[in-house]
């Protein structure tokens, strides 16, 4: 099953483009890499990048990729479709494909997604993809459009945001602690309920509006949700169409 995740943004289409598609930008607000580079091509061919995740100070997981194509439509929606692999050993992703769309909506810009891969590992990658890996890509995801959406709408850049975002955890943390440094004079019974309590308040309370939230933005397409196909739900079919034009 492929991830999907949609943003809308009240901003024009260029600025968002602009910081989606140039690396210098994109790797700025998208929690899923470290850094993403340009490689060299020749004028007319397809461009390659290169991209990178930090997963520990000293470890970084890297693969390369390719724009399959572009599309710019008569009616103003954008469409770029790209594949990508990793030959690294750590890399739980061997291979995928996917696409970023920007359809104007009236004052809003719908900014979306779809993407699938293969995992490598055999059957234990697997079922460390469907139980851990792949949700957290599709929270990291949305978490990340919703920092990009906070840079082109309230211009707080990336960085701060992420600020933002360590001090309320810090917040809703401390506040789970203090409860729990605070209650234990009460009977054990008392001092769970308490405790519990307050980590529930603190896991479901919305998150600021400065914060970036990854429950802002939609995990399923419209068309699927309302029980109707579309081509946002088939990023395979999409890529096709583009890679034929």
């Amino acid at each position: 099953m492929g991830l999907y995740v949609e943003a809308r943004i009240r901003a024009g289409i260029d600025d968002v483009w602009d910081r989606s598609q140039l690396p210098d930008r994109h790797q700025r607000w998208d929690l899923r890499f470290s850094e993403i580079d340009y490689l060299p091509c020749a004028p007319g061919e397809p461009q390659h990048f290169r991209y990178a995740t930090r997963v520990l100070p000293l470890l970084t997981v890297d693969g390369t990729g390719v724009s399959a194509g572009e599309r710019n439509r008569p009616d103003g929606t954008r469409t770029s479709a790209l594949r990508f692999s990793s030959a690294h050993p750590l890399s739980l992703i061997e291979e995928g494909r996917g696409y970023w769309r920007y359809i104007p909506d009236g004052e809003e810009l719908r900014f979306l997604t779809g993407y699938d891969y293969r995992p490598r590992w055999g059957r234990f990658g697997r079922v460390v993809d469907r139980l851990l890996f792949r949700p957290l890509m599709g929270w990291a995801t949305a978490w990340s459009f919703d920092r990009l959406r906070l840079w082109c709408e309230r211009g707080i850049t990336p960085e701060r945001s992420l600020c933002h975002a360590l001090a309320e955890l810090l917040v809703r943390i401390a506040a789970v602690v203090a409860t729990a440094a605070v209650v234990p004079v009460a009977p054990v019974s008392v001092c769970a309920a308490a405790v519990l309590a307050v980590a529930a308040v603190a896991l479901l309370l919305p998150p600021l509006p400065v914060t970036p939230a990854a429950r802002r933005c939609l995990r399923r397409p419209p068309e699927r949700a309302a029980g109707r196909s579309g081509s946002a739900a088939a990023p395979t079919a999409l890529l096709a169409t583009l890679e034929q034009s």
